[in-house]
């Protein structure tokens, strides 16, 4: 991606990635196969409708993310890269049920959107156990907050802890 940016007024040192899917999601894939190329403008089109986003989907796949996108951005070789993978169990009622297990059976482990093996760039600096994929970017449901404080249990994931942390791995590159 920083090939393509060439910025000119600073330089870039490093990237980091957190649960992005480098090569792709099994999920998307399986979507467009279930809705089919044909469908897909009018899925798009009732999407768009109740204000969904929906241009980046198609780009999601296995195929695009490795054949197409992937070459159109090449690494920087000044550019130190860095990634974090994340794996999940979700909940009996959770979203990311049905993308969990298909991202698993095609995969392997992943965080209901995006798999450990996909999100693995540059210098690999682990994986998160526990979070969802809206969890890493602090989306998290607050209906499960509260249930966990009336249990007296706590979320185990704090997404602002991990990007501080995040943070003080790249000082301590020297970045």
């Amino acid at each position: 991606m920083i090939s393509k940016l060439k910025p000119l007024d600073f330089e870039v040192l490093s990237l980091t990635t957190v649960a992005t899917p480098h090569r792709g999601s099994a999920f998307a894939d399986y979507c467009l196969k279930v809705i089919g190329k044909q469908r897909i403008p009018r899925v798009y089109k009732a999407l768009e409708t109740i204000g969904m986003q929906t241009g980046a989907f198609s780009q999601l796949t296995t195929e695009y993310m490795i054949n197409e996108f992937n070459g159109s951005v090449p690494n920087e070789e000044s550019v130190r890269y860095f990634s974090y993978g994340a794996m999940t169990q979700p909940s009996l009622f959770s979203m990311f049920r049905a993308p969990h297990r298909i991202i698993l059976e095609n995969e392997g482990p992943n965080d209901g959107l995006v798999s450990v093996s996909s999100a693995q760039w540059g210098v690999y600096k682990g994986t998160l156990v526990g979070p969802s994929h809206l969890d890493i970017i602090n989306w998290t449901n607050r209906l499960k907050w509260i249930i966990l404080e009336a249990t007296g249990r706590r979320n185990k994931f704090n997404a602002i802890a991990f990007y501080l942390a995040i943070a003080d791995m790249l000082a301590g590159e020297g970045l």
